[in-house]
């Protein structure tokens, strides 16, 4: 299907949610829309709930542009719904949807391929202190979820157990992880191709919600302040950890860098966020893509993940 062919099309940017993001996606969804209107795309925004097969059906969408963010989302269930009602859509399929938003299983994976990640440990959300193996500071998190909810480092035994009943408020498993101190550093990722490199610098020390969604929190740099040798080996980490969960489409892969240069996945991100000031779009920019183009480039991406795809070229 050719741009002007999908553009008698119409197009449902899926937004909100269920999930604790449902605020940023929100907002994400609302940036795709104008996007896609300023592209001359018929597009419309329809607002996910425990309704949205009836929604689906009613609207009667030609392509879903997936713009959610946390469980049924990004989880691979939204997806899931869209195969069986036969809608291309945005994004990776339900299956690296699935284990990316997973972060345990994701890191499974990245293991078997080799990829470097932080040590771990899987713990239930009725854990104790004491089934800890690993010495502090660690970072807590929920096994399932996004944005840094939930996710708290420990430096105390105190803070530990403090951090295991946040993480306990948002999923059933709990994931510990190893804390380096470092650099953040983020690869977007288009169709298998990486963007330039962006190092994160949060005023407070750590990328929390607070940091990454109220302005003047953190500095972005971009191209991070990398040799060439070591940004090209992180674009090149990114990619393989992407195509090791099998993902297409837009992607983020989330990296930390200890002070002797050496690279760990933290996790990849199959929707990462697309508001103007969010940071694949930032990378996008960068390398001379703007925002409603970059939108473009994904919307064309749109297909079908089970039996024949479906393309737009």
């Amino acid at each position: 299907m050719t741009r002007e062919e999908l553009k008698r099309k119409k197009i449902g940017v899926l937004r909100g949610g269920l999930s604790p993001e449902r605020e940023i996606a929100f907002k994400t969804g609302q940036a795709v829309l104008n996007a896609l209107l300023k592209k001359n795309y018929q597009a419309v925004g329809i607002d996910v709930d425990r309704f949205i097969t009836e929604r689906l059906l009613e609207e009667k969408i030609d392509t879903a542009f997936i713009a959610l963010h946390g469980s049924w989302g990004e989880d691979g269930s939204i997806q899931g719904l869209l195969e069986m009602t036969g809608t291309p859509y945005t994004g990776s399929g339900v299956l690296a949807s699935a284990l990316a938003m997973n972060k345990v299983m994701a890191k499974k994976i990245f293991c078997y391929h080799q990829i470097p990640t932080p040590e771990f440990q899987v713990l239930s959300y009725r854990c104790n202190v004491s089934e800890i193996t690993m010495e502090l500071p660690l970072i807590v998190k929920p096994v399932c979820g996004g944005s840094t909810i939930g996710t708290t480092i420990a430096t105390s035994r105190n803070e530990l157990e403090e951090a295991l009943k946040s993480a306990a408020g948002y999923d059933q498993e709990i994931l510990v992880e190893r804390y380096v101190k470092g650099v953040d550093i983020t690869v977007g990722i288009i169709n298998g191709e990486p963007l330039p490199v962006i190092e994160i610098v949060p005023e407070s020390g750590f990328y929390d919600y607070t940091s990454k969604y109220t302005p003047g929190k953190t500095e972005y740099i971009i191209p991070a302040r990398l040799s060439q040798e070591r940004a090209e080996s992180a674009q090149k980490m990114g990619v393989t950890a992407y195509q090791a969960l099998q993902c297409a489409g837009a992607a983020r892969v989330d990296f930390w860098m200890d002070k002797k240069g050496n690279l760990a996945i933290l996790e990849v991100n199959t929707i990462p966020g697309l508001t103007e000031t969010s940071l694949l779009p930032l990378a996008a920019a960068e390398a001379g893509i703007d925002f409603p183009t970059l939108i473009e480039r994904m919307l064309l991406l749109a297909r079908l993940h089970i039996g024949m795809p479906f393309t737009i070229h």
